[in-house]
């Protein structure tokens, strides 16, 4: 479907320029845009590359000379991403709404939304209520007792255990695991991990009497609020006897594991590769980067940034910046860095005294 330039500025709230009735098909980066692409070219770091495609407009940075770019229309972008968030949405086709597939296995205990769409191959459990708007994709499975509120997204494989709740508009990306065991395993004796902790490693370990791991099982399932994603091969586990929890606008990242009797809070970004062990509580607007990792029982404030790779250890006050292994605040991680990097200089100093 085209759209015209004064159209997609409208949804953008953005400025248009020159021929605003000109139509454009998509969006395509600017060395690769034809003719009847519409060029992202949001910072003065493409103006070379718009001359090498064949983009007639483009949405670009705020006093760039559209003109002398050779465009004919164009749509200014004051924040770039943001105006990316809102084009994508504008020009993603919508889901195919299909109805319920002959395919799918559903329990006639279960409540289902008259315009609910539902893949081949699914499975729907006893006692499920699926929400209006709902779309699930083929091979997904839904325990028993499930609750899925309106306008949520399944995509394909994913698996929601018992007891698990999802609120409204909520997006599972393929193969989201919600609701599975936590990992969690206690031994007769005091473990390995425990005397480690209580000695901080002054003894050596040594094989216990009866090395059986006995399993606490999972009875809390999990909560996740409205608006939130989940991205691809990310799991969320049951909590032991209370929920694990998710807060309403939070965006999990693919591969993430959250471990559980886990809180999460409102807004937050957890990003690929990370993980929160057990019965952690992560404040709101909190930012996970990518590989990072906090450890089990800790206390992470809201508003708190933790950098790519960074290992928290211990409680983070609201506001801080983390970085490292183990995690401390940004300024001193930095100071430690560049100390660590004049070590050789400073030896080859001393040993030249």
């Amino acid at each position: 479907m085209p759209y015209s330039v004064q159209d997609i500025a409208a949804a953008l709230g953005a400025e248009a320029l020159g021929a605003v009735s000109l139509l454009v098909n998509g969006a395509a980066e600017p060395a690769s845009a034809g003719p009847h692409d519409l060029a992202l070219a949001m910072s003065p770091a493409y103006g070379d590359a718009l001359a090498q495609g064949n983009a007639r407009a483009a949405v670009i940075w705020p006093g760039a000379d559209w003109q002398a770019l050779g465009l004919e229309a164009a749509i200014v972008a004051p924040r770039a991403r943001l105006a990316m968030a809102q084009l994508t949405q504008m020009l993603d086709p919508p889901l195919p709404r299909t109805g319920i597939s002959p395919h799918a296995l559903i329990d006639e205990t279960a409540q289902i939304a008259d315009d609910a769409t539902i893949g081949p191959f699914s499975v729907i459990g006893a006692g499920v209520v699926i929400g209006p708007g709902c779309w699930i994709a083929d091979h997904v499975s839904i325990a028993a007792g499930v609750q899925i509120g309106a306008g949520c997204q399944l995509h394909a494989g994913v698996r929601l255990q018992r007891h698990v709740r999802l609120g409204a508009r909520v997006i599972l990306q393929p193969n989201v695991a919600i609701g599975g065991d936590g990992f969690s395993f206690v031994s007769v004796a005091p473990s390995n991990v425990e005397l480690a902790r209580e000695t901080l490693g002054e003894k050596p370990m040594q094989a216990p009497e009866d090395p059986t791991w006995h399993r606490i099982h999972s009875l809390g399932g999990v909560e996740i609020g409205d608006d939130v994603e989940i991205g691809a091969n990310s799991t969320v586990d049951a909590g032991t006897i209370r929920a694990t929890r998710v807060g309403q606008g939070t965006k999990i990242d693919n591969l993430v594991q959250v471990g559980h009797n886990v809180i999460v809070g409102d807004h937050c970004l957890l990003c690929a590769q990370a993980g929160v062990a057990g019965s952690t509580v992560i404040g709101d607007r909190v930012v996970v980067g990518g590989k990072a990792g906090v450890a089990d029982n800790l206390s992470v404030g809201d508003d708190v940034v933790l950098g790519g790779g960074s290992v928290v250890l211990s409680n983070v006050p609201a506001g801080r910046v983390m970085m490292g292994y183990p995690a401390t605040k940004m300024q001193t991680h930095i100071e430690s860095y560049k100390a660590l990097r004049r070590l050789p200089r400073m030896m080859r100093d001393l040993m030249k005294r």
